[in-house]
């Protein structure tokens, strides 16, 4: 008597989906709890303690912050997914310079990109005749205002905070595109990317099922976690010292209200420092916690991912010193106003 293998079919797409949901839930439920345990129970750390206040800190982030990138995230790029690169050069090269600079801000939430990728996004653009201003509102708002940063604040402070940061970026790309386009400095981008004006082919339109969406989001996602994961958990890091170690009166004297030059200061602490926005979250939490004033915080955490040192040099193989250095200004100005506005209209 022969027996017949069953043969299991792989589970549907919707089943997958549900069960994913479903453990993201649990695990974001039980990681409050869990971080607790661990830091008291396990490691027998003291309540209220230095160490065991920035341990704990520590143990709570780290997953509250790759649940919040692995869930939202994965959502978040489904959208981005009816946006590429090629359609939004294309919406954005037929379009004048104050409603560019608008659309192009609005774009650069759902396009984010890297230093890395500078080069090249400025290149597709140019070839696209897109404005010098227009460009530059794009590179300011991407990695200023991302999708990562927004989430991030959405789920740890809230909406309120995540919308004041998202307005600020775009007031800051807005005006900082509008004004580099007025001063025309076209002369300052090296010569052969203005030869390629003109020259990107067409771009072919590839239709994807749903089933496709998700896998290239859940792929998009996975890539993007495991590249900037470093960067959390330095960021996370610093953050749980700050919040373990650093005296309250020591924030307030160098950030604080009572200090005028409180917000160029930490815009010249950020210039040296390299991170994505999603890597400073941690930091800005615990800066907020021990006091600081939110436009200050705010004014840090856009020093570090818009005038960013890498990036000025990458940028540099295609636009020379003299329009870095205005772009710089720009956005340093830009930074520096909206941190004394938000300091004097936020409590």
């Amino acid at each position: 008597m022969r027996t017949l293998a069953l043969r299991r079919s792989p589970p549907s797409l919707e089943a997958t989906v549900a069960l994913a949901v479903g453990a993201w839930l649990v695990a974001w439920f039980a990681e409050a709890p869990l971080s607790e345990w661990l830091a008291f129970s396990v490691l027998g750390l003291e309540r209220g303690s230095h160490l065991g206040d920035a341990v704990a800190f520590f143990l709570l982030d780290v997953p509250k912050v790759l649940l919040l990138l692995l869930g939202i995230i994965t959502v978040v790029t489904l959208i981005r997914g009816f946006f590429p690169p090629e359609r939004v050069r294309a919406a954005l090269a037929g379009r004048g310079t104050v409603a560019g600079s608008i659309a192009a801000a609005a774009f650069g939430i759902v396009t984010p990109f890297c230093s890395c990728s500078a080069v090249p996004l400025f290149i597709g653009f140019v070839e696209a005749g897109i404005p010098l201003g227009v460009t530059f509102a794009f590179l300011i708002s991407s990695p200023m205002v991302n999708e990562v940063a927004l989430v991030l604040l959405w789920g740890l402070f809230g909406p309120g905070i995540a919308l004041v940061y998202m307005a600020a970026g775009l007031t800051v790309a807005i005006i900082g595109g509008l004004v580099i386009g007025r001063l025309g400095l076209e002369r300052y981008v090296e010569d052969y990317v203005w030869a390629l004006q003109g020259t990107g082919g067409a771009a072919i339109e590839i239709k994807l099922t749903w089933a496709d969406r998700i896998r290239d989001a859940w792929a998009y996602t996975r890539d993007l976690v495991r590249r900037i994961t470093p960067y959390l958990l330095v960021g996370i890091g610093i953050g749980a010292f700050i919040h373990g170690y650093a005296p309250t009166e020591l924030v307030a004297a160098i950030g604080g209200r009572a200090n005028p030059l409180a917000v160029p200061i930490v815009i010249l602490i950020a210039l040296p420092l390299y991170s994505n926005a999603a890597g400073t979250i941690p930091i800005v939490q615990a800066l907020l916690g021990k006091g600081m004033p939110l436009g200050t915080t705010l004014a840090f955490m856009m020093a570090i991912t818009a005038i960013s040192l890498p990036e000025f040099i990458i940028l540099r193989r295609v636009i020379r010193w003299q329009l870095i250095a205005v772009f710089a200004t720009v956005v340093t100005i830009g930074v520096l106003l909206i941190g004394y506005l938000f300091n004097a209209l936020i409590p």
